[in-house]
């Protein structure tokens, strides 16, 4: 691991201990300015953390996503390489290189926000849209992609990264790969062995110690998500709406389930932490090892969605452009 990132308790502290005034200075003569460098278009999502607007970067017509992150709304700030700097900027730092992460290519700040530049494979879509309109995914299609994930959440793990919202809403597929990204790492934190007695994340997603106790260890807690995340794949929706039904923890399969994939569902869905698989577990399942004999079918059946998706895309970004003017503004304050 490169450095220890220090925790620190209110971005006031921050300022006056590592004079946050002189820092910007330094980058803003190293850096051009937001608004030279990106152009900023239709919205792409909001949540409870910021708004992403898809962009291109003017000197290649890169696409890239752009999130818009206000200060008041971080709840943990780090240091990395001498700036303080919201949690995710520095979770994202620590996966960068990893095909299974969203990259980030650049960061701003500004008075009263950060400004967050990612990659946006210009042809993608994420699970849950992919779920919606086409309903559940075959056995071997999932798996793969189920696979992908895991071995994503493995490697994040290994680098002390803990992302706490897995959701199909934050697995995004592109279409021209069929390969799965993990994105918003806004609800994330450092790895450790101790519980954790916060949490941020999608609320039907959340283990059960989490609705009882309010305290969880981070790898069972993303093993809980990975049963939700299969089940929905499998299923074509998540199996718990109520706290009553996640703490009982008795899904209701739909469809024509191969009884090893409900087996590995039960396995991560198990109430008692202690009870569920590892991640190396879930990957030596039986259901995980078996031949993907339908899997190309299913991965050649969602790239046919390609040339629609690319028209579909271009549409939203000629009607989707309101407010992006005010947005373009606030970046140069």
């Amino acid at each position: 691991m490169a450095k220890v990132l220090a925790k620190i308790s209110s971005l006031g502290d921050i300022r006056k201990a590592v004079g946050i005034a002189k820092q910007e200075k330094v980058k803003s003569a190293t850096k051009e300015p937001f608004d030279k460098t990106y152009s900023v278009e239709n919205v792409l999502g909001n949540g409870g953390f910021g708004v992403v607007y898809a962009g291109t970067r003017r000197r290649d017509g890169k696409p890239v996503a752009v999130k818009h992150i206000w200060k008041d709304k971080v709840s943990e700030w780090v240091q990395l390489d001498g700036e303080v700097v919201p949690a995710e900027i520095a979770l994202l730092h620590r996966t960068k290189g990893d095909e299974g992460c969203i990259q980030m290519l650049d960061y701003y700040e500004k008075s009263k926000s950060f400004v967050l530049v990612m990659e946006r494979p210009e042809l993608c879509k994420d699970l849950f849209d992919l779920i919606t309109e086409r309903g559940p995914l075959s056995d071997g299609y999932a798996r793969e992609l189920f696979r992908k994930i895991v071995l994503t959440l493995k490697r994040i793990h290994s680098a002390g990264v803990v992302h706490r919202d897995i959701k199909d809403e934050n697995i995004l597929i592109d279409l021209k790969t069929n390969e799965p990204k993990l994105i918003d790492f806004g609800a994330g934190t450092f790895y450790r062995d101790t519980p954790f007695t916060d949490f941020d994340g999608t609320r039907v997603y959340s283990p059960p110690e989490w609705i009882r106790y309010h305290r969880y260890h981070g790898v069972p807690a993303a093993v809980w998500s990975l049963g939700i995340l299969l089940f929905d794949m499998l299923c074509g929706d998540v199996p718990f709406e109520r706290d009553e039904d996640i703490v009982r923890a008795e899904p209701q399969f739909k469809g024509s389930i191969a009884e090893d994939a409900k087996h590995l569902v039960m396995l991560c869905l198990s109430q008692k932490p202690s009870e569920r698989p590892t991640l190396d577990a879930i990957l030596m399942h039986p259901w995980m090892t078996r031949n993907d004999d339908d899997a190309d079918l299913a991965m050649d059946s969602v790239a046919n969605d390609v040339t629609s998706m690319h028209v579909s895309l271009r549409s939203d970004s000629e009607s989707s452009t309101g407010g992006v003017d005010d947005y373009a503004s606030s970046l140069s304050r």
